[in-house]
């Protein structure tokens, strides 16, 4: 019987986050842009354990198990046009008519109860379901209320399945929205007890390693999701192809998450490198191992060498011998800087998939031979949300210090300033 997946993205984020992932799998099980075989991989080239996270009907379509959802429709009528309208159902593309405004109250309250029940009937259609993938940001309206309203449902109506996120967090110098910190402390207070695990990504992170490891000068949110696409795609590896040392879900849970409330592992993928570059490099298993332990190399902004490992995953792709990963990890726990807690101090938790990286073509990435994706829970992620609390620290003081006709009038305050401080304050005096 088949392990199903379903993938679950929300808010613009999710969505464009789900466009770039969706791509990358089609690309490795050789599925066209309408649902179809392609004739190289029908040649029996194809691997038939993808069947996890797509579902083939009567007529040999393979429908991908996932819904979209978005409080507004402009995202998903993306989709609904784009290259791969032909590959999703219509009813797993679900949207209102009125988005959230960035703000939590809104997703989660009032809009979001709109849809909440069609997102949840919808995720009824699997015979043996292992858990869920639930893509999203914390600094969106629709991403933070509306996800913590459906992670609720989903722990209430699926008491027992893994809920795993790929959470886009707020960055430190670049925000989006005024409210963001809000947002942030709100969905995290009303997630923690219902996820599982939850993968966090920064943009300005993201951002950085584009500009610095791949000659970007300028990266859009299709290099940034294509980025995050590669990661999430190596951490769905072992779910969607046979291999030699899988991890399935329960798997992460059990070896990243040494108390249920300490779930926020550090994403770090290597070798991230353009084709150019690559013509130049070996790429060997010890550099791209050492390259993850690298801080310029992580997908949150904060500093390992201050904190201490708990524990990691290392998720190798392609061309990897168990011997070479062993030498690998003896190296890596030499080095004075990489500190592991006393009551763990092994740590390291190793997954094997003999399927290569697959890259889009015309993209930034080069085809490399072999990557690693490391999970690491850390105790420098601390850094990240102490960074949160200070910023909400920030706005409240000044929320409190300005009146609501301050705010209206000063013409340096963002427009909605007061309504949406109204809201958020509502709001958490609520919860």
């Amino acid at each position: 019987m088949q392990r199903e997946c379903i993938s679950i993205h929300i808010g613009q984020a999710g969505v464009q986050m789900g466009n770039s992932c969706w791509e990358l799998y089609c690309l490795e099980h050789g599925i066209e842009s309408d649902g179809t075989i392609s004739s190289m991989a029908s040649s029996g080239q194809t691997d038939s354990s993808f069947g996890t996270f797509f579902n083939e009907t009567g007529s040999g379509k393979h429908v991908p198990r996932a819904m979209f959802v978005d409080l507004e429709p402009t995202v998903i009528d993306e989709i609904r046009t784009g290259t791969y309208r032909a590959l999703f159902h219509p009813e797993q593309l679900i949207s209102g008519k009125e988005d959230a405004a960035n703000n939590y109250a809104r997703g989660r309250y009032t809009t979001g109860k709109q849809i909440i029940e069609q997102v949840v009937d919808r995720a009824d259609q699997c015979s043996g379901l292992q858990g869920f993938l639930v893509f999203h940001s914390f600094g969106g309206g629709t991403g933070s209320g509306f996800t913590s309203l459906l992670m609720e449902r989903l722990s209430v109506e699926y008491s027992k399945k893994s809920k795993l996120e790929f959470s886009v967090y707020p960055a430190p110098q670049v925000s989006t929205a005024v409210v963001e910190p809000y947002n942030s402390i709100l969905t995290t207070h009303t997630t923690l007890e219902h996820s599982d695990c939850s993968f966090m990504v920064d943009n300005e992170a993201i951002y950085d390693i584009c500009n610095r490891n791949l000659d970007i000068e300028r990266p859009t949110y299709t290099n940034l999701n294509r980025l995050i696409g590669q990661i999430v795609s190596s951490v769905t590896a072992s779910l969607r192809f046979n291999g030699a040392l899988n991890v399935d879900l329960i798997e992460f849970q059990t070896n990243l998450v040494p108390y249920p409330r300490i779930h926020f592992p550090l994403t770090t993928y290597a070798p991230i490198i353009s084709a150019e570059k690559a013509y130049h490099e070996q790429l060997s298993v010890p550099e791209i191992t050492n390259a993850c332990f690298e801080f310029s190399n992580q997908m949150v902004k904060c500093d390992p060498r201050r904190g201490k490992y708990m524990a990691c995953c290392l998720l190798f792709r392609g061309d990897v011998v168990p011997k070479d990963v062993n030498a690998a990890i003896a190296a890596i726990k030499t080095r004075r800087s990489i500190q592991f807690v006393d009551w763990c101090p092994t740590g390291f938790q190793v997954g094997i998939n003999y399927q290569p990286p697959t890259v889009v073509p015309g993209g930034d990435l080069a085809q490399v031979q072999r990557a690693v994706c490391m999970l690491s829970n850390t105790t420098a992620i601390a850094e990240a949300w102490a960074r949160l609390d200070h910023k909400l620290y920030k706005q409240k003081r000044y929320n409190m210090s300005n009146s609501s006709t301050e705010v209206q009038d000063n013409p340096l305050a963002p427009p909605g300033t007061q309504d949406q401080f109204s809201l958020m304050t509502e709001s958490l005096y609520f919860i």
